[in-house]
């Protein structure tokens, strides 16, 4: 089956307000139309990358007055078939929410995912945004002080009976753990160490063998390189540095490079703009131990 993800055109894209440090709606507002137009393009140009790449795409309508309803990831946290629906930290966002629970009962209606759950009344979790499959250690990296709680924990982990790591976040301009943190399909976690506490970084160390850790250093941090989305041996990304490129493709990747500028002005790139439907535990792929997850 073909890698699917979950997306929405950008027809309503802005940078209205400010929830984190990289939005400025005045410096938007002098370029409106020329930023409009570029995220247009840039868009479309992931849209058609990931196609080329073999994967299915789903779309959720667009919806006026939510402009960031085109970060997808952040709508859900998905494994096993099961959505788990965000709850937002801010009013700004928390408008989305109707709109993203009625464009997952449809997709559970048509069989693209196999249920729909909603967090506990004052828990807030923002979605893949905060809860990044690694498949290789079969756990969840979980960022919670930002913009998710820590408390999410244990209703992530008990919604598909796997380890959730929890690491706090230390730095605004990394307010989701996914702008900092990429688990690669050959087993390695691409990071940016400061984005994470001391006892974060520590609980990273204790799960990564040395071989396998990529700490990137600000320059690409701030490219949201890490802000990636993976397809097989290739790593889709907003932008990176000469030096990460030559790493990445030393362990065998293939590095694309789709510019997201305009989505950067909202903090968010690649990852951000997809929501992976079809991700898988290890559990779930050994056909002995479905009948657990039933």
């Amino acid at each position: 089956m073909p890698p699917r993800f979950l997306m929405c055109r950008p027809e309503h894209f802005g940078v209205n307000y400010t929830i984190n440090p990289w939005m400025d709606p005045q410096s938007w507002a002098r370029q409106e139309t020329a930023l409009t137009a570029l995220s247009q393009h840039e868009w479309a140009h992931l849209y058609r990358t990931l196609a080329e790449h073999g994967a299915a795409i789903e779309l959720i309508p667009p919806v006026p007055s939510l402009p960031d309803l085109v970060f997808t990831a952040n709508s859900a946290a998905v494994l096993d078939g099961k959505a788990l629906l965000s709850r937002f930290r801010h009013p700004e966002r928390r408008r989305e929410e109707t709109h993203v629970a009625q464009a997952f009962r449809i997709l559970q209606a048509r069989g693209v995912v196999d249920a729909v759950r909603e967090l506990p009344v004052g828990l807030v979790l923002e979605g893949a945004g905060d809860c990044v499959w690694d498949r290789d250690r079969n756990l969840f990296w979980m960022g919670y002080g930002l913009r998710s709680d820590a408390a999410a924990r244990d209703v992530v982990g008990e919604a598909w009976a796997v380890e959730v790591v929890a690491l706090e976040l230390a730095d605004a301009r990394f307010y989701h753990i996914d702008t900092a943190l990429s688990p690669l399909p050959g087993g390695e976690v691409m990071y940016f160490p400061g984005a994470f506490t001391q006892v974060g970084r520590a609980a990273i160390r204790d799960r990564v063998a040395p071989d396998q850790r990529i700490e990137i250093n600000v320059e690409d941090a701030t490219q949201l390189a890490a802000n990636a989305v993976c397809l097989g041996n290739t790593v889709v990304l907003s932008g990176c540095s000469k030096p990460l490129r030559a790493q990445l493709e030393e362990r065998g990747y293939r590095v694309v490079v789709t510019p997201l500028r305009a989505f950067a002005r909202s903090g968010g790139a690649a990852f951000c703009l997809t929501l992976r439907l079809d991700v898988r535990s290890a559990a779930r792929d050994d056909p002995l131990s479905e009948a657990a997850l039933a």
